[in-house]
């Protein structure tokens, strides 16, 4: 995203923010034309949720005993619509999670979070545009392969790219994947395989404890 539009990039770590005042002290610094990435906005830190007036007072006692603040949701929320949104369309806020549905509705909704964007494993077609733009190529001899493989293990496009990226040259790179995918296969039949023998020793205990009785 920040290539294609020529913006520049920050990546923030929320636990390394000590305030709410820190955080908007943070804007300062940050140029228009940018894009703002929060990783993992669910485990960073931890957000109260507004919903039903939950607060953790004793938190909150400690922390001013310490004699410092902490970034709060509501903080957080001033940020993403206050200042931040006075730049128009010149700045961007992408947020990335695992678990959407451990974050407060507040900050869900339109004109907080205007797209929500589901990044599943790694397809067929996802694969070709990882291949063209790490090595410019359309099509390989190894495609129907990979491709095939792909269909059949759950792997990541952030796992293809870690592989492609490791040689220049695209045939290693390829082969490689091809390496990486069948290991993954073969782990994951393991896993089916224990999990199938375990459930029929589990089958027969209960038939010899019924035998038994």
């Amino acid at each position: 995203m920040a290539n294609h539009l020529r913006f520049d990039i920050y990546d923030l770590e929320l636990t390394a923010v000590q305030s709410n005042s820190d955080l908007r002290m943070l804007l300062v610094g940050i140029s228009s034309r940018s894009i703002l990435v929060v990783e993992d906005i669910d485990c960073t830190i931890k957000l109260q949720q507004r919903e039903g007036g939950e607060e953790d007072t004793n938190s909150d006692s400690s922390d001013q005993e310490k004699g410092r603040d902490k970034v709060t949701l509501s903080g957080l929320l001033n940020f993403v619509d206050g200042l931040w949104s006075a730049g128009g369309e010149e700045r961007i806020i992408v947020f990335t999670t695992n678990y959407k549905e451990r974050l407060d509705p507040a900050l869900l909704r339109p004109g907080r979070m205007d797209m929500h964007i589901y990044m599943g494993y790694c397809n067929p077609e996802s694969f070709r545009i990882l291949a063209k733009n790490y090595h410019l190529i359309d099509y390989h001899a190894m495609y129907p392969e990979i491709e095939k493989l792909i269909d059949e293990v759950m792997v990541t496009p952030a796992e293809v790219a870690e592989v492609l990226m490791r040689n220049d040259d695209a045939d290693v790179a390829l082969h490689d994947l091809v390496d990486v995918l069948k290991s993954k296969l073969n782990d994951a039949s393991s896993v089916i395989n224990t999990e199938h023998i375990s459930a029929n020793n589990q089958q027969d205990e209960e038939q010899d404890d019924g035998d038994d009785d």
